[in-house]
């Protein structure tokens, strides 16, 4: 479990602890309503081990959840692939790198709280941007908020060296990752299938033969 997870959880859960003690009607069912939320909280932020794919050239899913656009896009006027992925409420929802590369810009952009499944939610809603140097080119992916998820957390800063599946971050309480590859991508992920983050392949890119 992320640090996030004791931050939200224990207040309510000792609260629910301590009206469980009056023995009375409303008490009993107000401490029991609050140690379910904290116990929902404790699993909400949980941070499973993860086993991260070595293999050279693969790009691995950032998050866990359902791929719900699998397409051909621009992203600042260069050809490339957009993969989206939406985190329903009982996901994980630690976010990972998809390769290994330099942190070159990470921008927060504010927005809108559409729910997280729809197209424009990629443009319009809250967002953490994060713009990667790797060997295979630059590699763009995004936090997105959602209508439940209204705060993108980032645990990382411009400059820093990421490692593939390393843990950059967090969205809360459902959300999107977006990941724009360069044109050279294979995509191995459709529509509709479940993934994990730092273990599920999304990609793969070439890998110069030399190396």
């Amino acid at each position: 479990m992320v640090r996030e997870g004791f931050l939200f959880g224990f207040p309510p859960l000792v609260l629910g602890m301590l009206l469980l003690l009056f023995l009375t009607p409303v008490s009993l069912v107000t401490g029991g309503i609050l140690i379910f939320f904290a116990f929902f909280t404790f699993y909400f932020f949980r941070n499973p081990q993860r086993s991260i794919p070595s293999e050279a050239g693969l790009i691995v899913s950032p998050a866990d959840g359902r791929v719900v656009v699998v397409k051909d896009e621009e992203n600042a006027g260069r050809p490339g692939k957009r993969i989206s992925i939406f985190l329903a409420i009982w996901n994980v929802h630690v976010n990972r790198s998809p390769a290994a590369g330099k942190l070159t810009k990470l921008e927060y952009k504010p927005g809108k709280f559409m729910a997280a499944w729809a197209e424009q939610a990629s443009l319009e809603n809250e967002q953490n941007i994060f713009t990667l140097q790797s060997e295979h080119g630059e590699i763009v992916f995004k936090q997105i908020a959602g209508w439940v998820a209204r705060r993108v957390v980032s645990w990382k800063i411009t400059g820093d060296d990421l490692a593939r599946g390393e843990l950059i971050g967090l969205v809360r309480f459902g959300s999107r990752m977006d990941v724009w590859l360069p044109e050279s991508a294979e995509v191995v992920v459709e529509v509709g299938e479940d993934v994990k983050g730092g273990s599920s392949i999304l990609a793969r890119m070439p890998v110069d033969p030399a190396k």
